[in-house]
């Protein structure tokens, strides 16, 4: 990794950190020393022969505390579940005393004021899942990780294609693989939205598996998925994507028991010098309806002259 890259990748860690020590209402020194070692793992875990290795170790590392913001939230939650479970009792307990021959003014008097301090606590745990929730959006709006598959997303593709073609001449072959998994919503609406959260999963771990480390991995969007394939010529381009058709098609994902068959459709196309990230991912998307049109299951390629 190049100076510039670790003085960047430090320079958001200092920040994340005093982010992390002002959302704090009483940040102390574990916190601090939980969040160096934290850093100090990301760090470590970074490859220095990725051609992204700078990006993805800034987009675990803003993935990392979004998970932590999440598990805070849950734990906030059910504070909040159990003061309302006391609150709920407390008002029972009053109720069975009510027409019973003892102090009930005092008892009545001590009982609202414990009410009043777990309500005031109730308030608090909203306030703080509130602001937690916001942190993990603005987390997940910044990130360049899907939060679901842990593959890149939409803003991290944009990001490599328009650095990809602000270069023009590359000297090396390009070519882009667009997924669609094919009735996906037939199968969202047959076996529910985890499912389908789970096919999304599914279809990520084999491209993460199969795939190379300089290729590039991107959920598009929905049930799509977007493969750069770097330095690699048409016909290993088209050996690579029937590889992948084929172990969709042949492996079952085991959701409750059931095996479920999926498929997916793909459009190829390869980069040019000429074109943008719009153009180039329109002629992908175009042999993908191609794909679609004829079957499913099955790619198309789609070139610069629309052959």
């Amino acid at each position: 990794m190049e100076k510039d890259d670790l003085k960047s990748l430090v320079t958001q860690m200092y920040q994340n950190l005093l982010e992390h020590i002002d959302s704090q209402d009483n940040a102390n020194k574990e916190q601090v020393i939980n969040y160096l070692r934290d850093a100090v793992n990301v760090v470590s875990s970074i490859s220095d022969d990725k051609i992204d290795s700078i990006e993805h170790a800034k987009s675990a590392f803003d993935n990392a505390y979004k998970e932590i913001a999440t598990k805070s939230i849950s734990s906030y939650e059910h504070t909040n579940k159990k003061f309302e479970q006391l609150t709920q009792m407390h008002e029972k307990t009053m109720s069975n005393f009510s027409d019973s021959a003892i102090d009930i003014s005092s008892i009545s008097e001590k009982f609202s004021d414990i009410q009043n301090h777990m309500m005031d606590e109730v308030k608090k745990a909203n306030s703080i899942i509130s602001q937690l929730s916001s942190q993990v959006e603005n987390l997940e709006r910044d990130s360049n990780l899907d939060a679901l598959t842990k593959v890149f997303n939409r803003r991290a593709l944009s990001s490599y294609l328009e650095r990809i073609c602000s270069q023009q001449n590359i000297k090396y072959e390009l070519h882009l693989l667009i997924l669609d998994i094919d009735d996906f919503k037939i199968i969202n609406d047959t076996y529910g939205h985890i499912a389908g959260d789970k096919i999304l999963i599914f279809i990520a771990n084999i491209l993460k598996k199969t795939l190379r480390d300089g290729d590039k991995i991107f959920r598009f969007g929905g049930e799509e998925f977007i493969v750069i394939l770097n330095r690699i010529d048409a016909l290993h381009c088209h050996k690579i994507a029937t590889r992948l058709l084929n172990l969709v098609s042949n492996n079952k994902l085991i959701y409750k028991g059931e095996g479920l068959n999926v498929t997916v459709s793909m459009g190829a196309t390869a980069y040019t010098n000429s074109d943008t990230p719009d153009t180039l991912i329109a002629r992908a998307d175009k042999a993908l309806y191609k794909a679609k049109a004829n079957g499913k299951n099955r790619i198309y390629s789609e070139v610069e002259d629309g052959a």
